[in-house]
């Protein structure tokens, strides 16, 4: 077995202590219910719909941030492996757009925690250029509950079918959603 050939095998220095444990309760394609444990942190965080966001029996709430070049940006990992360059394309177009209109641009390799730390005001918006569900479920309805606009790669309101998931606060939203079609234009070769 190579090294490459177990996906899981740890590497000396990988082993970062920050992740996530999230599970959510989905119905009818939208998530009804959010937990995000943060272990490493002692952190919880929890979500009902139409019930608000909780970090540890504290209700959260998103960031007030208008501008965003005041906004701290998140954005979710580079594909790696087969076909890798073509799928990092938009991501890299999407980070070299943001490096040129916000505060700082973070990856931390978790969408649960980028969609968490939104919900708590920790960042602004949150990019996650493709969706897995079983990654963003409980964060989506944790966001939302916060008071954050969850939305797909084209601006339509966000589903587990989604393609991506893009999160900000409401006052954000259009601009990355405007920055985000700008940047699939650039990948098209485009103006």
């Amino acid at each position: 077995m190579g090294p490459r050939s177990n996906r899981w095998h740890r590497q000396p220095g990988h082993n970062l202590p920050l992740y996530a444990v999230s599970l959510a309760l989905v119905q009818e394609d939208r998530p009804l219910l959010g937990i995000i444990d943060l272990p490493t942190l002692g952190q919880r965080y929890w979500a009902v719909q139409s019930q608000g966001a909780w970090l540890d029996g504290k209700r959260i709430q998103v960031s007030k941030r208008d501008r965003l070049t005041d906004a701290m940006v998140t954005i979710g990992d580079y594909a790696v492996g087969s076909n890798a360059a073509a799928k990092n394309r938009l991501r890299l177009n999407v980070t070299a757009e943001l490096a040129r209109r916000v505060l700082r641009i973070r990856m931390l390799g978790s969408a649960a925690i980028d969609l968490a730390w939104l919900a708590e005001g920790k960042n602004d918006a949150c990019i996650l250029l493709s969706n897995k569900p079983w990654d963003t479920a409980a964060g989506v309805v944790t966001a939302a509950e916060a008071g954050a606009q969850v939305v797909d790669l084209d601006g339509s309101k966000h589903t587990m079918r989604s393609k991506a998931a893009i999160a900000a606060v409401p006052s954000l939203i259009a601009e990355i959603v405007s920055l985000i079609r700008r940047s699939q234009t650039l990948d098209s070769g485009g103006p």
